[in-house]
């Protein structure tokens, strides 16, 4: 142990490469609250992890002889480099999660892609003193406490309040951290919400749903911060109506779902269900014409070199794997946006589900998953 250590310590880091490095090991497991549980994954050789703060990995699971992809945010910190962590609720019927849950155990290896994803305050200009409100509820409280510990380690000057909600005091997740991290600096503040008080008759938090009036009391300014919130789909409606109707500039308001488990509607139903105008409009095509052929087109990834041909009535994901490439995606069914890529140059035909919006397409975005080429294709990935 003695000499693994010391040969870990000294040997010069090296990165963990998404494309090439596909395995992690499970390290240890935590248990959150009595439905979560946090898995602790590192590689097998030693490796540093380099992400942006609330960045996701894609799972490749082999569950019952198929293969399942699902994406988890990580709820780990790239200040904190050896190791990630996700941290995963228990849904009910829920194949990956309950999977995970029971049969996930100390040293299993898991087949991995990432980090990726772009729902992160790093990603974005932080000036000084820079106010920030996070709002999660639920699981959705990972990509923001991974903010929230960077934050807290870097000792950034930025001014965060953190609202939390829950169903009980017992369902809070990270609930003595984020209370230590509130001890720890005057700049962060702890804001927590519990629809029902469960076995706790003397809780002194928040009793009910988030409203305007507990978000003003615990954030008056909040008018004034940039908001990011996570959390089920009718939470985060409920949030941006909050928001708009208090005449916040919804310019500053960033979201971030990956829910799909829970997700048990059909196509129509999951657009109401998310509040994506654009399912009612799922046969876009970045093209004015369409047509079949058995034309083959040459799809380029800008990024890694790689190359491959792609017939009209076939996926770019689909080629991309046949190929053996391995692109970030979960759905697979233009749902839930995890394989969006910028294409540099070609013209597709994309038929989503909205996991893309409008101008996203008019920024030369594409969802490789149900996007089938009409021409070459130059892809930056």
């Amino acid at each position: 142990m003695l000499i693994s250590l010391t040969h870990q310590f000294n040997a010069a880091p090296v990165l963990w490469n998404g494309d090439s490095d596909d395995t992690l090991i499970c390290r240890e497991i935590r248990q959150e609250t009595a439905d979560v549980k946090t898995f602790v994954l590192g590689s097998p050789q030693p490796r540093l992890f380099r992400y942006a703060p609330g960045q996701f990995i894609t799972l490749e699971l082999d569950i019952a002889g198929q293969t399942i992809n699902r994406c988890y945010t990580l709820s780990s910190t790239p200040t904190r480099p050896d190791q990630v962590s996700i941290t995963v609720k228990r849904v009910p019927g829920g194949i990956v999660s309950n999977w995970l849950h029971d049969n996930l155990t100390v040293g299993s290896n898991l087949r991995v892609l990432g980090p990726a994803g772009e729902f992160s305050c790093f990603l974005h200009p932080m000036p000084p003193k820079q106010k920030y409100l996070f709002l999660s509820a639920g699981s959705g409280i990972t990509p923001l406490m991974s903010m929230a510990r960077a934050a807290h380690d870097l000792v950034l000057d930025a001014n965060i309040v953190f609202m939390h909600s829950a169903r009980t005091p017992g369902d809070i997740i990270f609930a003595r951290e984020l209370e230590l991290m509130a001890f720890n600096r005057p700049q962060f503040q702890l804001g927590l919400v519990c629809e029902r008080r469960g076995n706790q008759p003397m809780w002194a938090g928040f009793n009910g749903f988030l409203t305007h009036a507990i978000l003003h009391n615990v954030a008056p300014d909040f008018m004034d911060r940039h908001v990011y919130t996570c959390g089920p789909a009718p939470y985060m409606a409920a949030v941006r109506a909050l928001l708009q109707t208090a005449g916040f500039t919804m310019a500053n308001y960033h979201e971030e779902s990956f829910s799909f488990e829970t997700l048990q509607a059909d196509q129509a139903d999951i657009g109401a269900l998310l509040n994506l105008p654009e399912l009612a409009q799922s046969e876009t095509a970045i093209a004015l014409t369409s047509h079949v052929s058995t034309s083959q087109f040459n799809i380029e990834f800008t990024r890694t070199g790689y190359q491959v041909a792609c017939s009209a009535d076939q996926t770019i994901l689909s080629a991309a794997r046949a190929a053996g490439l391995r692109l970030p995606t979960s759905c697979t069914q233009g749902l839930c946006g995890t394989c969006k890529t910028k294409m540099v140059s070609g013209q597709v035909e994309m038929k989503h589900a909205g996991g893309i919006r409008q101008r996203e397409i008019d920024q030369g975005w594409i969802l490789p998953c149900c996007s089938k080429p009409l021409s070459d294709v130059v892809l930056e990935k």
